[in-house]
């Protein structure tokens, strides 16, 4: 019984395999091995296994299975041949050869074997060919790089070379099979920079995508020595030795997602301990004098990276505890540094905002209130700890920290503000004679000024002494910081024209010395860009910010700031840029909540008159300009470290209120916008990424994405510039918004508008490269955008209904999405045809474009379009007596599709009022508006003169 069942399920899995259901397939086949004990059936079952590992591309599996079947029956040949294919995929290219040899032998005859035979007998020899040629150049380029006599010339190519051979497969295979890493190792010890950063780079390129490399070097150059050369002063050789030991997480983690085959794919190595090793190095860093500023920025950015998820759909949150429980301690000493005081570990103008984004990015990444509890009680602890009457540096370390903080987890900053002595002991530092104190006070008090109930603890009880400093102080550092802590202060009241912090023309003077000291290019860039944080506070006011975007050098010196290796700075331009194009988040006023709070007696957020949209305007073409796209395009190119998605998302508010007015679109584009907008809308916030799939869409709808969306070569194909508009315009017909009315409002423009009454229909709009615009409309198919599409059609939103009939006009040109219209048993159709009766023009205008073109492409719809409804007559007559000449156009094509489809049909026209229509629109004398539509009208009266329905009249 067992042995009949195992035949029915083999004859079942081949009726699977003809029908090529691959997976159905190999169930039946391992359903049968485990019933049959018939050493030929299972041969046969094993070999047919093997085929459908071959169709899946499982190329392991099926290479096993035809094993199986050929230690059952040697001479298999077709179990041999399949092992030889799976062999040549799994890059086995000597044993699938011997495979091949083998089946060739057997049947001499049979042209398949012979040509896989002649193809991996070439494939063999240019193997070798390239692993010995491998061979003598690594060898050729260590002569040259461990000869102390070798001309300096020849030597910096043999290095330049050495690191690309590392990056090639090959090379890399070779450097490592010969003894490679310990002649690397020697050119470390050669102390020589050229040499050291050769072996470093090249190195890298060894441990890039291969988990045993990574893991073999990691050992053998031992993670300490690692740590110990990145903690040098010099950039450069720091740079690259952070970049080997990302390479080498990459590899060990599984990040660079490269498949590994062969030999290392058969590998299971355990990385956790590595990785715990790695991590715990680069903390201890942070904290050591031994380490340069640059190896600590690079120790912060390397945690940054790699110890937060990237995706919190992750449940795995266990490097961010081991990090908090282990090290957050270290990483609160260092954002408490001061550079001025003797103690201070060496820094960057970089080090404690790196350091103050890692605690950023380590508390977002935490899963429960539990686990924030523990992260506030650590650095509650450390900063009260600090607190020491008789050490007056220790409690400037603490205020310091605070201030590290509230850059970083604003929520988390706000409660520590509130333990006891905190406020107070900012006001009191305010006041000390030590310069250090005041300077660390006045930022800590800029930063705590947030929230408005903590800026007026400080009005009451700073800012007269804020003032004092300012005037009294000789210390240009802390001046300009003062000044920055009353612009914050001043601009407190947001962006509400009737809640003012300080007397008239108070802020306006504040701007005025802020723009004054950015300008002065005698300042340094770390003065300077207080001065930027200065306007960002201020140009809430729309009388400093239409000040400010009149004064062109004051904007062309904020641009240059941004394009400086102090990245810093980011987040105050992006936030200026955003107050100046008014591009923040605006509640909604509702006119009858506003009447009960003036009743009430409450306060009534007033907007400022030049917060209209006449202003902004003005304001946005004053910013093109003077370049601002160029400065966004170089902002967006900024380290991921230092673009927080916070950042990210003030530049996409920024793109997106500057591609508002379409006549901008061009400048846009011009200056490198659409490029520079690709990675915002797939990178950052949910609302960032929405805002700059926004702009795109409005540069996308306007422009040829050969010019909007440069970057790869010419050859490079139109099909990945198209994925790369595609996927983020995607992202926002999925994401949610608790305002509809917004989310359907950036629907309605993303959905391919025909804002301008143009579609791909009788010509009416030009298309320069129709390839390019076919491989759009089957990119959106395959990435299955069409029932989207189709939902919309049926919404009762007006805007986002027109915008989807719109893009179906689009669409149909397809010929996969006529063939949906062609299928039986939907209302496609129909709903096209009753759209074409709408009383929105907008509407029957794209669907009346969609329906020609369909009965143009397909007589069968012709048909179908008379059976989908009743209505169909009434609706093309009114369509063709339409008041808009584009409609009435579309219409007239209809008729005259459904005239040349077949005499019974016309016949069934004619005897309808539609002669009449047609009569009397072909008899108009045709002007330059209405030609095409008259035009139309007599071709439809001369295809019915054609069959004989009517007869000329002279």
């Amino acid at each position: 019984m067992a042995e009949a069942e195992a035949v029915q399920l083999k004859e079942e899995g081949n009726r699977h395999f003809q029908h090529q259901d691959y997976k159905a397939a190999t169930k039946s086949y391992s359903q049968a091995l485990k019933l049959t004990k018939d050493k030929a059936l299972m041969a046969t079952l094993y070999r047919n296994r093997a085929a459908c590992g071959l169709k899946m591309e499982s190329y392991v599996q099926a290479a096993s299975d035809a094993s199986r079947a050929i230690d059952i029956n040697s001479s298999d040949i077709k179990a041999l041949y399949r092992r030889c294919q799976a062999l040549e995929h799994l890059g086995k290219l000597d044993q699938a050869f011997k495979d091949v040899q083998r089946c060739a032998t057997l049947e001499p005859q049979n042209q398949n074997f012979q040509e896989t035979l002649r193809r991996l007998n070439t494939s063999i020899q240019e193997k070798l060919r390239v692993q010995f040629s491998t061979d003598s150049r690594v060898q050729k380029m260590f002569e040259i790089l461990l000869d102390e006599n070798s001309e300096a010339d020849k030597l910096e190519k043999a290095a330049n070379n050495l690191i690309v051979l590392g990056r090639e497969e090959a090379g890399a295979e070779r450097i490592f099979q010969s003894n490679g890493v310990a002649l690397l190792l020697q050119l470390l010890d050669t102390k020589r920079p050229e040499l050291v950063l050769a072996a470093v780079r090249t190195l890298s390129g060894i441990c890039s995508g291969h988990r045993a490399r990574a893991t073999a070097i990691l050992h053998t150059v031992r993670i300490d020595r690692i740590c110990s050369l990145m903690s040098v002063e010099n950039e450069e050789p720091c740079l690259a030795i952070c970049n080997l030991l990302q390479a080498i997480i990459d590899s060990l983690s599984g990040e660079d997602k490269q498949e590994h085959r062969g030999k290392e794919g058969a590998l299971v190595l355990d990385s956790k301990k590595d990785l715990k090793q790695i991590t715990n190095h680069l903390l201890d860093m942070l904290v050591s004098k031994k380490v340069s500023g640059h190896g600590r920025d690079q120790a912060l950015n390397l945690l940054n990276k790699n110890v937060p998820r990237k995706d919190l759909a992750i449940h795995d949150n266990s490097r961010t505890i081991y990090v908090v429980d282990n090290g957050l301690r270290k990483i609160l000493k260092v954002v408490g540094q001061v550079p001025d005081l003797p103690s201070c570990l060496p820094l960057t103008d970089n080090t404690r905002m790196l350091a103050s984004i890692l605690i950023n990015k380590l508390y977002d990444d935490l899963r429960c209130d539990p686990e924030r509890d523990h992260f506030r009680k650590i650095c509650e602890e450390y900063i009260t700890g600090k607190f020491d009457p008789q050490d007056m540096d220790k409690n400037v370390n603490a205020i310091q920290t605070v201030s590290g903080i509230l850059q970083g987890p604003l929520d988390l900053g706000n409660q520590l503000l509130g333990l006891k002595g905190v406020m107070e002991m900012m006001v009191a530092l305010c006041g000390s004679e030590r310069e250090v104190d005041q300077l660390v006070a006045v930022e800590a008090l800029i930063h705590a000024s947030t929230k408005l109930s903590r800026a007026t603890f400080i009005i009451t009880n700073g800012v007269s002494l804020l003032k004092e400093i300012y005037k009294t102080t000789k210390n240009e550092k802390i001046k300009i910081r003062t000044l920055v802590g009353l612009c914050k202060l001043g601009s407190a009241g947001g962006t509400d024209y009737g809640l003012k912090q300080f007397a008239e023309g108070s802020t306006e003077k504040l701007a005025k010395q802020c723009r004054k000291w950015l300008c002065n290019a005698s300042i340094d860039t770390r003065t300077r860009r207080w001065a930027a944080e200065g306007l960002a506070y201020l140009t809430l006011d729309a009388d400093v910010k239409d000040d400010f975007v009149q004064d062109i050098p004051a904007l062309q010196a904020m641009f240059e700031l941004a394009k400086t290796s102090d990245k810093t700075i980011l987040y105050s331009v992006a936030t200026t840029l955003v107050n100046c194009t008014n591009s923040y988040d605006v509640k909604e006023v509702i006119p009858e909540l506003v009447q009960l709070a003036k009743f009430s007696k409450q306060h009534v957020p007033e907007e400022h008159p030049k917060d209209k949209k006449d202003f902004v305007d003005m304001r946005v073409k004053r910013l093109l300009k003077a370049g601002v796209i160029s400065a966004l395009a170089c902002m967006v190119k900024a380290d991921s470290a230092i673009l927080t998605d916070q950042t990210k998302e003030l530049l996409a508010r920024v793109f997106l209120a500057l591609c508002d007015n379409p006549k901008d679109r061009g400048t846009i584009v011009a200056q490198g916008g659409g490029k520079a907008l690709i990675p915002l809308a797939l990178e950052g916030t949910d609302v960032g990424k929405v805002k700059a799939a926004h702009a795109l869409a409005k540069i996308a709808a306007v422009s040829n994405p050969d010019i909007a969306f440069p970057g790869e070569r010419k050859r490079t194909s139109l099909i990945r510039k198209v994925k790369e508009i595609i996927l983020p315009l995607r992202i926002i017909i999925k994401t949610k918004s608790d305002n509809v009315w917004e989310r359907k409002e950036k629907e309605r423009e993303i959905l391919f508008p025909n804002n301008n009454a143009k579609t791909l229909l009788l010509g009416d709009m030009f298309i320069p490269e129709p390839i390019a615009v076919v491989r759009m409309l089957q990119k959106i198919f395959k990435e299955k955008a069409l029932p989207d599409i189709e939902n919309y059609m049926f919404e009762n939103h007006d805007q986002l209904r027109q915008a989807a009939t719109e893009c179906m006009c689009n669409m149909v040109i397809n010929k996969e999405v006529q063939e949906r219209f062609l299928a039986d048993g939907n209302d496609r159709l129909k709903l096209v045809v009753l759209l074409c009766g709408e009383d929105d023009a907008k509407v029957q205008n794209a669907a009346a474009g969609a329906l020609a073109m369909l009965t143009a492409a397909h007589k069968k719809l012709c048909f179908k379009m008379t059976q989908v409804t009743s209505q169909w007559l009434e609706i093309l007559q009114r369509l063709c007596l339409h008041d808009q000449l584009s409609v009435q156009h579309r219409g007239l094509a209809i008729a005259y599709n459904l005239l040349s489809a077949d005499a019974e049909l016309a016949k069934k026209l004619v005897e309808s009022e539609l002669l009449e229509i047609l009569t009397v629109v072909g008899k108009q004398e045709p002007d330059e508006k209405k030609e095409a539509v008259v035009q139309t009208a007599r071709e439809c009266l001369i295809k019915c003169m054609d069959y004989g329905f009517i007869k000329p009249v002279s």
